[in-house]
């Protein structure tokens, strides 16, 4: 099993458990290229059998000795299976895990209950605090498929507000010639369109996106000055800002099987991590939905063409899972080169 190093460091992942379903985790270890980000964002993780035994060429710690230098605390050995049914009838749930032994179990469940994303602005506690230039290279391994059609090393100039922003995401607009600034998720939309970039990228990211006002803000005034790209919250945020709403999941979306249906009819197998979505009955006349999730019919992706934007409630840098999605990028990066 592979991928589970991608989730542990997707800040997307920020304040949750994660519970893996697959019943061996830790076996190819931990190594430097697969990081999502600079840290374990993840609350915690709940695995059957933990590997102690790391076999990979690229290793260069075991994941339990990560989890430890990143204080993430971990549970093996439970019954995953019966968490999983448990959560498939219920919904998600809150819980503790600590090791803690002076606590009683109804001190533990009052900490439990006490807890709520809704209403809560994570990105604040992911976000970058300056700006700074992506510079990490792209390697051949990162640039399949469409990337073949790039254009030409920093021809295109995109400012990603970092919502939690994954490395992957940067990795695919890299690969498409791109050059990228990353700014704090609070940066006022004057300074972004100060820097003069052909478009502008709003990230994935934790948390509730109606707690972020300044960052719907913000899209609303870059909106129909440039080509705009959301993803996952950036894609919440986006659809604040065209005038609808958002709301919570029961189970939420989380894994790299969901089926989604684009605007040509196609079917593609998407990965996602997200517990809120988009009203499509709130939205404009203006916004035409163009992606749908087929396990529960909602909102996956939107166009606003007369505002230039562009949105998926997915993940097109597929890391882990399918590259289906990979042509969002070459589809923002054609809506760029339309508007220089």
């Amino acid at each position: 099993m592979s991928g589970y190093q991608e989730i542990l460091t997707d800040p997307s992942y920020a304040g949750q458990f994660v519970l893996f379903t697959c019943p061996e985790i830790g076996n190819v270890g931990i190594n430097v290229e697969d990081m999502e980000s600079t840290k374990a964002h993840m609350g915690g993780m709940l695995v059957r059998h933990l590997s102690l035994n790391v076999s990979n060429y690229r290793s260069s710690q075991s994941l339990p000795e990560y989890l430890e230098q990143q204080n993430v605390i971990g549970i093996s050995d439970v019954d995953t299976r019966a968490i999983t049914r448990r959560l498939r009838d219920t919904g998600c749930l809150n819980g503790v895990i600590t090791t803690e032994s002076d606590k009683t179990d109804e001190e533990l469940v009052a900490m439990a209950r006490d807890w709520t994303i809704v209403g809560k602005d994570m990105i604040s506690t992911v976000s970058c605090s300056e700006p700074y230039e992506w510079t990490d290279p792209t390697g051949e391994e990162w640039e399949w498929a469409a990337a073949a059609k790039a254009s030409k090393k920093g021809s295109l100039h995109v400012v990603a507000y970092d919502f939690g922003v994954k490395h992957n995401i940067m990795r695919r607009l890299a690969a498409f010639g791109c050059r990228i600034t990353v700014v704090p998720a609070t940066m006022p939309a004057a300074e972004v369109l100060a820097l003069k970039p052909d478009g502008v990228l709003f990230s994935n990211g934790p948390g509730d996106p109606s707690a972020v006002p300044y960052a719907v803000d913000n899209a609303k005034e870059i909106l129909g000055k440039l080509p705009v790209f959301g993803i996952c919250m950036g894609h919440q945020v986006l659809g604040q800002a065209f005038g609808g709403e958002t709301f919570k999941l029961k189970f939420g979306h989380h894994g790299g099987n969901h089926p989604v249906r684009g605007p040509t009819g196609a079917v593609e197998i998407s990965s996602q991590n997200h517990n809120f979505a988009v009203d499509p009955k709130t939205l404009p006349a203006d916004v035409e939905v163009t992606h749908v999730n087929l396990n529960d019919g909602t909102c996956a992706g939107m166009i606003y063409p007369a505002l230039k934007a562009m949105t998926i409630q997915y993940h097109p840098e597929a890391s882990p899972g399918p590259h289906d999605s990979d042509g969002s990028f070459e589809t923002f990066v054609e809506m760029m080169k339309a508007g220089k």
